[in-house]
């Protein structure tokens, strides 16, 4: 891309758009190298995140000349110490063709408003220890690590 900024469309997703947001989830998954462990379709996208009511998750798009180029995924934690929601960002990916745009600044401000629109207290998400630029980017954005807490998962495999 040059260096000239980009006109870019920042809004909520629609069913329409879940084709492309799996491709960029599945560009992501490979970025952050869990590929083969990703079991996303085009069709629990759809089905998941438009068609479920209440949905499973919500997504913003960033879109450049009527093409999707940047995708952010979150859901609602509804209940929280401080008896406010919080959202939990799940997955925040830009097009690596249209990096250096400013693109993932305008999803996350457009998270910010949908948080405060909400009544949110907070923004939550996890970051891959090796991703520095990722690091970087939300301390830019003035994103603080915690470092009170671990993160711990259980698989429960079948």
């Amino acid at each position: 891309m040059s260096t000239e900024q980009l006109i870019i469309n920042v809004r909520k997703a629609e069913a329409s758009d879940s084709d492309k947001i799996w491709i960029l989830m599945k560009e992501l998954a490979v970025f952050e190298h869990y590929i083969d462990s990703f079991a996303i379709t085009p069709e629990i996208v759809l089905e998941s995140g438009f068609k479920k009511s209440p949905p499973d998750f919500y997504s913003i798009v960033a879109e450049h000349d009527s093409v999707i180029v940047g995708m952010l995924v979150y859901y609602f934690l509804p209940y929280t110490a401080q008896n406010k929601p919080s959202i939990y960002l799940k997955e925040l990916y830009v097009d690596q063709n249209y990096r250096g745009q400013k693109i993932g600044e305008q999803l996350m401000g457009a998270l910010r408003t949908e948080a405060e629109n909400n009544n949110c207290g907070q923004i939550k998400w996890t970051v891959a220890p090796w991703n520095e630029a990722g690091k970087k980017f939300y301390e830019r954005l003035g994103a603080n690590e915690n470092t009170e807490w671990l993160n711990y998962e259980w698989n429960i495999s079948k």
